[in-house]
């Protein structure tokens, strides 16, 4: 999965055009974009990426039906790996179990130091992230800086992801969702997946070479959506919808109704103005019946 899954939370992605958040970056006055994430600037200067945190820190965003979705899958039974490259951790609060996922990118989840490498406690990144401040270690005589597990540029992929790496090769399926599939070694996991496997591509446009196998499927459009339609084709809705309401911080046991896609919602436009046009017809149909009686 990528940052498509979790846009619809209000997370925005990282590379879309105008929406994404390197577009909408300015306000932290970086040389360039990426480096909010570059390990050598952090060591400059950490402020920007804190006060980028301060927007990003979980807690403040609910998991979407995406991630419901894989909670689905972990709890049938069909979930082998989640590979992730989002550092949201809406998969944990969706309620996937911390084994079942690689974090390839890191995530909020844990945080140490960038010197020592002495782990910081989360009530105190907490508060730090919620006063933009950049938090210091601890440890005694060092007080280097504090970050987030989340892989910046310049550093290396947890070593979790390189253990896993070959479980695509021993999967039936092979579901991508939500990710442009452009960074690498990332990019090359549907790629492990072995030949006659299916594998289902659940994202707004074709990516990574999905659709040149004749096993491929390709579900473009929105990621909830696309989940929705997959769950209705299975018999999992009502299963797949409960578990999402579970996830909702009111709790409110006012039944919404889920938010229709866009293809959706201009076939029940034309499904509308298709009966009103027949309405429309028929009422026609009548008039000249009654007219053609009282000429009788």
């Amino acid at each position: 999965t990528g940052a498509g899954i979790s846009t619809s939370a209000g997370i925005p992605d990282f590379r879309s055009p105008a929406t994404g958040l390197y577009s909408n970056l300015a306000r932290l006055d970086l040389p360039y974009p990426e480096a909010v994430f570059d390990i050598s600037f952090f060591r400059q200067n950490p402020l920007p990426f804190y006060t980028l945190a301060h927007d990003l820190y979980p807690g403040k965003f609910r998991p979407t039906i995406a991630h419901s979705f894989v909670r689905m899958l972990s709890d049938k039974g069909l979930l082998l790996k989640l590979f992730t490259q989002n550092i949201d951790c809406l998969e944990r609060e969706a309620g996937v179990p911390n084994h079942q996922i690689v974090e390839a990118h890191g995530s909020f989840a844990r945080q140490c130091c960038i010197e020592c490498g002495a782990p910081f406690p989360d009530n105190d990144m907490k508060e730090a992230v919620s006063k933009r401040e950049v938090p210091h270690c601890h440890a005694p005589d060092c007080n280097g800086l504090v970050k987030p597990e989340i892989v910046f540029f310049g550093e290396s992929l947890p070593e979790d992801f390189f253990k896993n790496r070959a479980l695509p090769s021993f999967a039936d399926l092979c579901i991508i969702m939500g990710t442009s599939l452009t960074v690498q070694p990332f990019a090359s996991l549907p790629g492990l997946c072995a030949d006659g496997v299916p594998r289902l591509l659940i994202n707004s446009e074709r990516v990574g070479g999905l659709g040149s196998r004749a096993d491929d499927v390709l579900l473009l459009g929105e990621c909830d959506a696309g989940v929705r339609k997959l769950a209705s084709a299975l018999g999992w809705t009502e299963q797949l919808e409960a578990l999402w309401k579970e996830t909702n911080p009111m709790k409110s046991n006012v039944e919404t109704a889920p938010k229709k896609s866009k293809d959706d919602a201009l076939e029940d436009e034309i499904t509308a103005l298709t009966k009103d046009v027949d309405e429309s017809l028929n009422i026609s149909s009548e008039r000249v019946a009654q007219i053609r009686e009282e000429l009788k």
